[in-house]
């Protein structure tokens, strides 16, 4: 298996993604941000994972969504690099 060292999601899985994103927007917003249905109509964590495993193109957003919300906190000071 090849090594993950500039890889910035590396340990890091979808569930705790979707999470910290929850915690950040909350449903409503990341709707907003993600335009699928699965954030917009009855959204839960179970059901968002399940589309999201097996949906690559909502996946990549929502990875990009997580890594720009990083980069930002980073830029704000709010979270230390590692």
């Amino acid at each position: 298996m090849p090594e993950q060292k500039n890889n910035p999601l590396h340990g890091i899985t979808l569930e705790m993604i979707l999470k910290e994103l929850l915690y950040q927007y909350g449903w409503e917003e990341l709707g907003y941000r993600i335009r699928i249905n699965c954030f917009i109509s009855n959204p839960t964590t179970k059901s968002s994972l399940t589309f999201l495993r097996k949906t690559p193109w909502a996946r990549t957003k929502v990875e990009n969504l997580y890594l720009e919300m990083m980069r930002t906190r980073e830029r704000k000071g709010e979270i230390e690099e590692k």
